[in-house]
């Protein structure tokens, strides 16, 4: 029996370069975290089963953290169906009460078929994952179809055999996302629960989502899931290929060094990165899988084409013709090592007033700089020069932790007990104040950040920095110990961030919970997509999980 893959993906903040990191060759520094979401691959049965034709178990899901409705297996023969999958997902629908959509996985477990195999797309669209209508999770089917037509694509002959039994043996995916990624603050509320790291904590493994109250989209529509802004979506896909790709045999990333490691994670990007633009239905920046898959770094993103290209071709290739183009394709992107100095931790706060549609946001953005070209241009650019100040200040501390470790980690730790108009009397030689003059640096280029994002929100007519939001970062700011605040990515009005000094970011937090906003329990982690040794069910993760079973 094949041995099970675990792959896992982390989620991500976008410190600098909102906005601008959607054209070349503006840069933004994208920070990993340790909310990471787990993709478990394993085949469905230990051998093949000559008198079936089709088995199909049913699930109902919520998108991006999943409630397993009992599921039965179904015998049927080969006379439709297509038709009789589609009679039972309606009779399953109809009898379910609650606003939960339904997924198929028809899994082929014939040893021969007729014409074989042919290529991945007629597997997955003729025979097998179907998903009808609402029921469909396009991260999760873009994510499988893609990693198997890149299988389809890359495999020698001589591996293709071996291919077409793992696909005949069928897929069990289990995938898992951590708490972090979603908002539990009514829950913690409704268990009378201070606002506090300690009660997320709390919560046991595997606790049921929440959804935002209200109908946001119309009375019909479904209730949205309550995220922190994590890049949930990023971080699954990629999950999801990573595992897939290892279990076919297109990768192998149990090596965490060397050149064919990072060639390895190429190929990972590079279908991550397709399947996710696919699913969204436009070719985004990239950011938020790019820190999935290599971790915290500086990010320039690909020129659009290289996918865009793809989008074209498909109406005409077969999937793994279109997929091997875009393996060949020009990835132009540009990735540098990134992240925090050492003695600095980042942390996130929920302030409970709701989260924000970035794709409206961001199109707000874009009609406003077609509509006033001068001085969005300037605003822009005005932009860049603070981000470009910011991450020079931060990799000047890195340097200077490096190179001075003993005056670096005294000045660290007086500058975390004391606010920024006090840092300057903690210098008391060259050294010293070269540190203290970065840290103020570093302040001064946050605060034209948050300016410039305030003045553009206000000319798009958007709430980058929501008034609200603020009067919570200038407070956040003001509290000992902490470098920056600010609204991470596109803003608005989801999970703030606060980079602090040493250990004042316990006083952060709790100054946050006496204003009702609630840390969560996010740090940053560099590490990129990893194979992981063992089921995280079992291994007793630190935060809860939200699970779902697709089988």
């Amino acid at each position: 029996m094949t041995a099970a893959v675990i792959a896992s993906a982390p989620g991500k903040v976008l410190i600098t370069g909102g906005y601008l990191v959607l054209e070349r060759p503006n840069a933004g520094i994208v920070l990993s975290t340790n909310a990471r979401f787990y993709a478990i691959v394993k085949p469905l049965y230990d051998e093949l089963r000559p008198d079936s034709w089709l088995w199909v178990r049913i699930f109902s899901f919520y998108f991006s953290g999943f409630l397993v409705l009992d599921g039965s297996e179904v015998n049927f023969s080969s006379d439709g169906p297509r038709n009789y999958v589609q009679n039972v997902a309606k009779a399953l629908h109809s009898s379910v009460h609650f606003e939960a959509s339904i997924i198929l996985h028809i899994l082929p477990l014939e040893v021969e078929f007729r014409n074989h195999i042919t290529c991945s797309y007629e597997f997955l669209t003729a025979f097998g994952l179907c998903f009808f209508s609402e029921s469909r999770n396009p991260f999760v089917e873009y994510a499988v179809q893609y990693a198997i037509a890149a299988a389809y694509a890359t495999l020698g002959n001589d591996k293709k055999d071996l291919l077409q039994k793992l696909l005949l043996h069928g897929f069990d995916i289990t995938i898992l996302g951590g708490n972090d990624f979603y908002s539990y603050r009514n829950e913690i509320e409704a268990r009378g629960l201070p606002l506090t790291p300690e009660s997320l904590a709390s919560l046991p493994p595997f606790t049921s989502i929440t959804f935002n109250s209200g109908h946001s989209n119309g009375a019909n529509s479904k209730p949205e899931v309550a995220k922190t802004g994590l890049g949930s979506s990023a971080a699954m896909t990629t999950a999801v290929v990573a595992a897939l790709l290892n279990y076919l045999g297109v990768v192998n990333l149990s090596s965490y060094s060397g050149a064919q490691h990072q060639e390895n994670l190429d190929v990972v990007h590079i279908i991550a990165q397709t399947a996710h633009c696919m699913a969204q239905g436009k070719v985004g920046s990239g950011f938020d899988v790019s820190s999935a898959v290599y971790g915290s770094h500086r990010y320039v993103r690909f020129s659009p084409e290289v996918i865009s290209s793809a989008q074209n071709a498909i109406r005409a290739l077969p999937l793994e013709d279109v997929v091997g183009d875009v393996l060949k394709g020009k990835w132009d992107h540009e990735r540098t090592k990134f992240s925090l100095p050492p003695l600095m931790n980042l942390l996130l706060g929920e302030p409970g007033t709701g989260g924000s549609s970035t794709p409206s946001m961001v199109g707000a953005v874009k009609n406003w700089q077609k509509s006033d070209p001068q001085k969005s241009l300037d605003t822009w650019r005005q932009l860049s020069v603070a981000n470009t100040a910011l991450e020079h200040q931060l990799n000047l501390l890195s340097k200077l932790a490096e190179e001075h470790w003993d005056t670096y980690n005294g000045v660290i730790y007086s500058c975390s007990m004391h606010q920024s108009e006090k840092w300057i009397e903690q210098a008391s030689e060259a050294i010293s104040l070269e540190i203290v003059k970065a840290l103020h640096g570093a302040r001064d280029a946050m605060l034209n950040i948050r300016c410039h994002m305030r003045e553009m929100g206000k000319a798009a007519g958007i709430p980058i920095e929501p008034e609200s939001q603020t009067q919570l970062l200038d407070a956040t700011m003001s509290m000992p110990g902490v470098l920056l605040a600010g609204v991470p990515g596109a803003g608005g009005f989801d999970a703030v961030f606060a980079v602090t000094l040493g250990e004042s970011g316990n006083n952060l937090i709790n100054a946050w919970s006496s204003h009702k906003v609630l840390a969560l329990l996010v740090r940053e982690d560099p590490r990129g997509v990893s194979l992981e040794n063992a089921d995280p069910r079992t291994n007793q993760i630190t935060s809860g999980i939200s699970s779902v079973r697709i089988v």
